[in-house]
This record gives structure tokens, C-alpha cells and sequence, in this order.
């Protein structure tokens, strides 16, 4: 037997027990400061690289860091190279964003020690090397949003751009920069 209970407004218990679900998630993910979800999920983030050029990695102006273009660095120390259509899938170019993204993740950490102190990811801008016919550079940049808001939750969800792009340096098929306000 099935009984359904109706309140005013249409809400029922179900409803509001999906409601009551949604806060218990997140309440247990602000429970969890990013490091901790890194260990949980036994991310290793890569060492953080040398700059190649007369930059840095990040500028720190009051409550921004704007962090500089970052490839697809793998464990062993190597960087991905290809061209997304051509020589790499969608299914590798988003790992390779997701790459990106742990770079960052490891700069980040080594400028502010603590990662609880990013207040929001505010902007992402992504360059992704593929062929003129290949129209899903959106598709690969995923790799790398699923990844912020995977470790940092709401304060992951960012707006961004995912541009083609004929060629990167090293032949990296993806970089991505980061603009992120932390706490004062």
C-alpha cells in the first residue's frame, strides 16, 4: 500500500525528504576541507613545475590569484602531448584537463598551504589544441571543472571559456589558467 501525504503548495514527503537529502550532502561536504577530499579519493597531486620563461606560476593582487596557463603534467613528471581529433579522444583530452587542473591544485597549495582558504574558483579560461573540425573543446574542458567542484564543491563551480586552438606550447593538447579569490 501506498500512501502519499500532500501539503499545501504540492510538497510532498518525498520531496521534502529529497530536500533534506541535498542538505545532508552538503553539509557533509562542507564538513570536508579539500585536503582531506584529495585524501579520501587518493588524488596525488604533481609536484609544482618551474616556469620556462621570465613569469610565475601565480600573481597574488589583494584577494585574487591569477594563476598562469598550466599543461597536462602526468605522475611520472611528463606532460601529454597531441592534438584532440587527431592524434588524442575526447575521453584523453578531458584527462589531460583534469591534469591541468591538479597542477593548479598543487600551485595553489604551495602558495597558500591550507586549500580552505579559496573562497571561489572565479574564472577559468581553457585553450584546447585540436583540429579545425573538432567543435567539443567544451566536452574536454569538463575534465577539468568536474574536477574544482569535485574537490572544492560549490566554491569549484566557476565561469569559463574552452577555445580550439591550432597549437600549445610543447604540443600539450590542453592549458588552462585559473583566477581564484581566496579569503582575506
Amino acid at each position: 500500500m501506498n500512501i502519499k501525504i500532500t501539503y499545501r503548495n504540492n510538497f510532498s514527503v518525498h520531496y521534502i525528504a529529497a530536500l533534506f537529502f541535498i542538505f545532508i550532502v552538503e553539509m557533509n561536504l562542507k564538513s570536508q576541507t579539500p585536503e582531506e577530499i584529495i585524501l579520501k579519493k587518493k588524488i596525488t597531486l604533481p609536484e609544482v613545475s618551474i616556469s620556462l620563461g621570465n613569469y610565475t606560476n601565480l600573481v597574488r593582487s589583494g584577494n585574487l590569484i591569477y594563476l598562469s596557463g598550466k599543461g597536462p603534467l602526468r605522475s611520472d613528471g611528463k606532460y601529454i602531448n597531441g592534438k584532440i581529433g587527431k592524434d588524442l579522444n575526447i575521453d584523453q583530452g578531458y584527462e589531460a584537463a583534469r591534469l591541468c587542473g591538479l597542477a593548479q591544485i598543487s600551485a595553489l597549495k604551495k602558495e597558500l598551504g591550507d586549500l580552505s582558504k579559496i573562497k571561489r574558483i572565479i574564472k577559468v579560461t581553457a585553450f584546447v589544441n585540436s583540429t579545425d573540425s573538432f567543435t567539443d573543446q567544451p566536452k574536454v574542458v569538463n575534465g577539468y571543472s568536474d574536477l574544482m567542484t569535485e574537490i572544492f564543491g560549490n566554491k569549484g563551480i566557476h565561469a569559463r571559456s574552452a577555445v580550439g586552438v591550432s597549437s600549445l606550447p610543447s604540443g600539450w593538447p590542453v592549458e588552462v589558467e585559473m583566477i581564484v579569490e581566496i579569503e582575506p
